[in-house]
């Protein structure tokens, strides 16, 4: 029996898979201290910046790119790059810890040959690895990111449930969007102006009461 590729993605972008995903925030935490993000709407406009002109897209690119990486080497160079682009040392411990603990444990389910990757190319290299299809990698991929984030938020603005998901859908189209374009880019494009959330990663290291870890 052959699985369906959009359920293996699902598994591994789901709240179950442990990669610790719920114990960081994406500075997100910082915002809601300082009260740049206090309600829904403030919220929703932070979350469409930072998946469109933040780490959303940028992380895209660098799946699509390990996705399509030929050697050992050039994945080894995507994963450098990954690392050098963290704003902070938070934002590379949320890269880091999520991307080995996914590779650990895509590694251990499908024996694959995995090494310890930063999160978007561990999980571009391992959709290579499995022949899962590109776009809806990425689709997934960053649809998990908003959720992730919509979740964060819903515990620290905080949100009601309904409408936390009323905001997750109504970022899941930008989703697609932003990664259907993400995957046609190069590394040249990989590019920021989410300059307030990185310095709010930067205030969360010495944030004095804190839930996450980012």
């Amino acid at each position: 029996m052959t699985t369906d590729p959009i359920l293996t993605l699902a598994q591994w972008l789901s709240p179950a898979f442990p990669v610790g995903a719920f114990t960081y925030s994406h500075g997100l935490e910082a915002l809601v201290d300082a009260g740049t993000v206090h309600d829904a709407d403030s919220f929703s406009a932070w979350l469409t910046h930072t998946l469109q002109h933040g780490a959303g897209q940028n992380d895209v690119i660098l799946l699509a790119h390990a996705y399509n990486a030929d050697t050992v080497e050039e994945l080894a160079e995507i994963d450098s790059l990954a690392r050098a682009l963290a704003p902070s040392a938070e934002r590379l411990l949320e890269t880091d810890q999520q991307g080995a603990a996914f590779a650990r444990t895509a590694a251990a389910i499908h024996d694959l040959d995995l090494s310890t990757l930063t999160c978007p190319v561990a999980v571009g290299r391992a959709a290579q690895l499995q022949n899962l299809p590109l776009r809806d990698t990425a689709r997934l991929f960053l649809h998990a990111f908003a959720a992730n984030l919509t979740s964060a938020a819903t515990r620290l603005v905080p949100l009601g449930q309904t409408e936390s998901q009323a905001t997750l859908t109504a970022v899941t189209p930008l989703c697609q969007d932003v990664a259907d374009h993400a995957v046609t880019l190069s590394l040249d494009d990989i590019a920021a102006s989410t300059f307030a959330s990185d310095i709010a990663s930067m205030r969360h290291e010495t944030q004095y009461s804190r839930l996450f870890r980012s």
